[in-house]
């Protein structure tokens, strides 16, 4: 009996033995997998930051680029209202040089 009893309390000594093993074990899995868990969040936030600001970069150079854009073409529209304008000054030039010889030729004839 008395091996009996050494049994029991060899037996009762190395349960909770075990148990503070496991018990160990599985909060330094949790810690380690929180650890990984807020590791992942924080590079996630980084790459957001990153994106976010990166997008804002590129929609500022479209805005300078569409802004560019527009003026080039207000100053070929008002290159294109002077040009017609000269040709209509020289069109009416040359009717009135054409008028001229005209009357010139009949005085001749």
């Amino acid at each position: 009996m008395n091996t009996n009893v050494l049994s029991g309390t060899a037996a009762s000594d190395t349960g909770p033995t075990e148990h503070q093993g496991i018990i160990a074990v599985v909060a330094t899995t949790l810690v380690l997998a929180l650890q990984k868990y807020l590791k992942r969040k924080a590079a996630a936030r980084s790459e957001a930051t990153m994106r976010e600001e990166l997008l804002k970069a590129m929609l500022a150079l479209k805005d300078e680029r569409h802004a560019d854009h527009l003026a080039l073409l207000e100053k070929l529209d008002a290159n294109h209202r002077e040009l017609l304008a000269a040709l209509d000054r020289q069109a009416t030039r040359i009717n009135t040089l054409e008028a001229g010889l005209a009357r010139v030729d009949e005085r001749t004839k």
